[in-house]
This record gives structure tokens, sequence and C-alpha cells, in this order.
């Protein structure tokens, strides 16, 4: 621990920053007391995907397959990126981990949780680019440990929160289909309450409470220590339609699931990104989950919205896979 002043600390007590520039985190399963789920139902191994910076990966699957989301005998694959506003959060945290359980066993799918790099030790562009650096290595998985039961020709990428601003992200950089990716084929994303940013603030940023564990003094720390030196939050990895971002409507897209709570401050963001988006002739499904706060699906997983949400899901993944 650091003995320099306390320069932020969050009401939860899930992120210290110093004067002197270090930072400490706690894992946000440690407000919930998050027991790590082991009921035998699913299978999970670790692999080290980018030695240089020490990034892992867990791959999970379900330990007796039942595969009824189409006609191959082999399991769609989901890339599922943490949250935790490109702060905190790790593959490893308790919620993550149990979220990627779920996620393998009901949906009955390959399941693969990548880490990235994290502010403000990394700035952005760090974690999109580790992002893209974990599909690639998906091309080269050939232990077969995933080989005999993933259907690479059928990836979603999913991520919730920054993950969610990272799959936007990739969906922009790989375009439809993902020709680069191949033999590996990206056939749909999901961006749960992703994590846009702005200079202008949104009505839901300006009227959200303070007390969730998502507040505006919380995300204004975290993009100030993500966003790259000397720019603001209008840069085009975190504002999808600022001022010097790419113009979307000739990027030829995949199917995108935006999910978001009908109370969580990053509400219109998410909103207005799936409005414009559909607008420009992108199959955009867009899900608010009403008076639901930022993180509902992890935080409460056996709640009616978080079942109903895995039920969203599932849909979505049916209706896109070959």
């Amino acid at each position: 621990m650091s003995d320099a002043a306390v320069a932020f600390e969050d009401s939860l007590g899930l992120f210290t920053v110093y004067e002197d520039g270090s930072v400490r985190r706690a894992s946000p399963s440690s407000l919930f007391d998050v027991p790590v789920i082991d009921g035998g139902s699913v299978q999970w191994k670790d692999y080290t995907f980018d030695p240089q910076n020490n990034l892992s990966l867990r791959l999970y699957k379900p330990t007796s397959p039942n595969n009824n989301n189409n006609n191959s005998n082999k399991l769609p694959v989901i890339y599922n990126f943490h949250g935790g506003g490109f702060c905190i959060g790790s593959r490893a945290d308790p919620i993550s981990h149990n979220c990627c359980c779920r996620l393998a066993s009901r949906l009955q799918a390959v399941v693969v949780s990548p880490d990235y790099r994290l502010a403000p030790e990394s700035r952005l562009p760090a974690a999109v680019e580790d992002g893209y650096a974990a599909l690639k290595w998906l091309q080269d998985e050939g232990d077969g440990w995933l080989g005999d039961v993933a259907d690479f020709g059928n990836v979603f990428v999913c991520g919730e929160s920054a993950g969610g601003n990272i799959a936007h992200n990739l969906a922009v950089r790989l375009g439809s289909g993902s020709p680069e990716l191949a033999p590996v084929e990206v056939k749909g994303y999901v961006l749960l309450a992703p994590f846009f940013g702005g200079t202008v603030r949104t009505r839901s940023e300006a009227e959200a409470p303070k007390d969730v564990m998502l507040n505006l003094e919380l995300v204004d720390w975290f993009w100030r220590l993500s966003v790259p030196v000397g720019d603001t939050t209008d840069h085009p990895l975190i504002n999808p339609f600022g001022p010097s971002s790419k113009d979307l409507e000739p990027v030829a897209l995949d199917p995108v699931l935006v999910v978001v709570g009908g109370s969580d401050l990053l509400k219109d963001r998410a909103k207005v990104y799936a409005e414009k988006l559909t607008e420009m002739g992108k199959k955009i499904e867009y899900v608010e989950f009403e008076g639901q706060q930022h993180g509902f699906f992890t935080i409460d997983p056996e709640a009616e919205p978080a079942k109903k949400l895995m039920g969203v899901i599932k849909r979505f993944i049916a209706e896109n896979s070959s």
C-alpha cells in the first residue's frame, strides 16, 4: 500500500488512487460475499495468450455438452470481456468466473474469458488491443481442449460495461464476417451496459443517484485514468459518435445485441448507440430492463431479470448461428 495521500477513493472501497499515481484495487466480489461456483457442470482451464504482457484467458466448456443450438455437434464460442471501467476486474474474479460458468452451462457454449491490461498503468487503447489479441489467439488454439467441442465458425463476442466497449470496437475493427480471423468467424456481438462516454453529459448521467455501485463520480475517475494522455472522452474508442470518430454508416457490422438496465446511468448512451446504428441500417437489437441498475445480471444472477437476460442471449445466438 502506498504511503502517499489518497487522491480518490470510491464510496464502496473498490478503487483507491493515490497522489503518487499508484492504485489499490479490491475485488468487486468482496462487496457481495460471492462464492465461487463449482457444481461440476463446467470444466475450466487457464491459458497465457500474451506472455509479453503477462495476460491470460480462462476457457470454459460444459462437462456433458448437449448442443441444441444448430445441427452441428459442436458448441458456439462466447468471448466474454469483464467490466470494471478499464481500471479494475479480472477473469479470475468470482463475479466474472461465475458469470462465465452460467454462460457455458445454461447456454451450452464454450466460453473464453480474457484478461486485458488495466488503467492507469496501461491506458486505452491497450485494453482494445488486448481484446483483439485474445480473439486472434483462437486461430492458433490447437491442443484439442476446445477443438473437440468448439465451433470456431460460430463465435459471439460479449462484454459487460468496459467489456461491452471492447466488443463494440472489435466489431468495427473486424467488420462483418471477421475475415482476418479466418477460419474463426464472429457471428454477432452482445454489449451489456456498454461503457461509452462523451464530453457532453446525458440525462441519465446527470440525474444518476450517488448511492449506487456505479455513480457519476466513479465513472469520471475511470475515464480520467483510462483516456489516452492529452485526449478527452470524445476519443473514438470512447465515444462512437464523437467529432473525430469513424463514420460507421459504410462499415459492415455483424448483428449486435445491446442490453441495459433502465436505471443505469449508462442507459442513454446505450440507447442512442442502438438507435443511430439502426438508422444506418445495421442489424441491432436493443433490450432495456426496467428499473435495473448497472451490473444487475452479475450482481444478482438468480433474480428474474438476470434469468430473462440469459434467455435473450440464447435466442440471439440461435438466430444468428450457422
